[in-house]
């Protein structure tokens, strides 16, 4: 069976050491190598490597030029690992039988003290996004891998890695093994909820940066690139009696959604609007509070769907279809609040001087008590004129409040979905409309134990992954054909 050289990063000497002596076990181990910041580190049974950055360009060099084994297992966290019984020997059989240029597995982990199954997901053509978890271990084809890395002109200091397998992915298969191979000690304990805000997180622009670089890159190479040019909207083609309409799907938020509302009503404008409340079926007094507003406020419109397999896109759907709908449809959502009663103007008045079809504004993160919360303010710089339609499939985001140009997303409408829906629609905007963007604070981003992502157990947030790695997938092979055409 073939052979692997296998590169770890160095962690404490002690940890270090047992996982080299984890690794020496196997007869199928070739070579180990260290990656670590000084030659005077020396662990017996493996090479030391000298490296200020594992992920680099420069190190993903040194690893391909060390390799000599027809795999190299690369583990990516400097943290202790077991492995399973005969679990290399899994992996290299696997990686044979198909073909693949990397090999990731299922693995467990040890969080205070529990041992907890991680199953991951398949990858797919739309996983560009450079947060994809293919877990810690990682089994390259040696051919494959120098092969990527001579195609590799660029200099990263944080998305070397990145960039490698995103290469690889373009000449080779990424398979994904469903077994438990190994189990390691998970150092990061913060919730899902917590998480999900990293990539968007002024500390990590220059990390961010690199790794647009190296997405953009990626998508020239596979054809999937778009040049920033626009369809221009023309805003005066429907008649609308209403400018603008605010867009609120709730279900039972019954403690947060009069918060809401009032914010929007509170809308400081040159324009008429309303506000458009779909109530989908609350059972915790939600309706009836609504009711009541709405009774004191002919501008709040109180809609209850006549169906009830509506998701939060199906809401939104049935409040732009709805004739009291407005020329903009602006989003608000049923636990935040507006940050002033001009959010809504410059809102609407982006779409004019900027042209485009969609709004995108800039949010604070804060707690129930409107009180800043890290990461603090988050403005997805990363959605630039000139590059943004790309970037958006590396992303997870859109940035908040978002708003459309009603007629356009009338025709494109909402995916009925509760996760994910205005993703899609961005990603389908970008396509061919600019996206517009205010770089003011317009939005309170209220973060508190009931939201309905702040703790997500595998399952769901692999579910929820494999939603938008799929419409990035449908994205990618939209633009391919696009692009053909033109």
């Amino acid at each position: 069976m073939s052979k692997i050289d296998c590169f770890i990063p160095y962690g404490s000497k002690d940890q270090t050491e047992r996982v080299v002596a984890t690794l020496s076990s196997f007869s199928l181990v070739n070579k180990i190598f260290i990656l670590a910041e000084s030659e005077t580190i020396l662990i017996k049974g493996a090479e030391t490597l000298v490296t200020t950055a594992t992920q680099s360009s420069n190190s993903i060099r040194m690893i391909a030029q060390k390799t000599t084994a027809n795999y190299a297992l690369i583990c990516t966290k400097s943290v202790e690992f077991t492995l399973g019984y005969l679990a290399l020997e899994r992996m290299v059989k696997i990686a044979e039988d198909s073909n693949a240029g990397l090999l990731y597995s299922d693995y467990r982990q040890i969080v205070e003290g529990k041992n907890q199954a991680v199953p991951l997901i398949d990858y797919q053509e739309g996983s560009v996004r450079d947060d994809f978890n293919f877990g810690s271990l990682l089994l390259f084809k040696t051919s494959e891998m120098k092969s990527a890395v001579l195609q590799s002109v660029e200099e990263y200091q944080f998305a070397g890695l990145y960039d490698l397998r995103l290469k690889v992915s373009q000449q080779a298969t990424l398979v994904h093994l469903n077994e438990f191979l190994y189990t390691e000690e998970e150092l990061d304990t913060r919730l899902s909820g917590e998480k999900q805000f990293d990539y968007v997180d002024p500390r990590n622009r220059a990390v961010q940066i690199e790794m647009e670089a190296a997405c953009t890159a990626h998508l020239m190479q596979i054809g999937a690139y778009m040049k920033p040019y626009f369809r221009s909207v023309s805003f005066g083609k429907e008649a609308f009696e209403i400018e603008a309409s605010i867009i609120i799907p709730v279900r039972d938020r019954v403690n947060t959604v009069e918060d809401a509302v009032r914010s929007a009503l509170a809308q400081e404008c040159d324009f008429k609007f309303n506000v458009i409340v779909i109530d989908n079926y609350s059972t915790d007094g939600t309706t009836e509070l609504l009711q009541r507003l709405s009774a004191t406020d002919k501008r709040l419109i109180h809609l209850i769907p006549n169906r009830t397999d509506l998701g939060i896109g199906g809401c939104w759907n049935v409040g732009v279809h709805d004739t009291q709908c407005g020329k903009f449809a602006v989003q608000l959502d049923s636990d935040d609040v507006y940050s002033s009663p001009q959010t809504l103007q410059k809102i609407v008045s982006s779409f004019y001087e900027q042209n485009c079809a969609m709004v995108v504004g800039t949010y604070r993160m804060t707690n129930f008590k409107m009180e800043e919360i890290p990461p603090g303010i988050i403005n997805h710089s990363e959605w630039t004129p000139d590059n943004g339609r790309n970037n958006a499939l590396r992303i997870n985001g859109l940035g908040a409040p978002r708003a459309f140009y009603t007629p356009i997303l009338r025709e494109i409408n909402v995916p009925n979905t509760s996760y994910g829906e205005d993703y899609a629609l961005g990603l389908n905007f970008s396509r061919y409309y600019q996206i517009g963007r205010v770089y003011d604070v317009l939005y309170l981003c209220r973060r508190w134990d009931g939201n309905s992502d702040a703790s997500l157990d595998a399952v769901k947030l692999n579910a929820n992954n494999s939603y938008k790695d799929k419409i990035r997938t449908v994205e990618i092979i939209a633009r391919k054909e696009l692009n053909l055409k033109n």
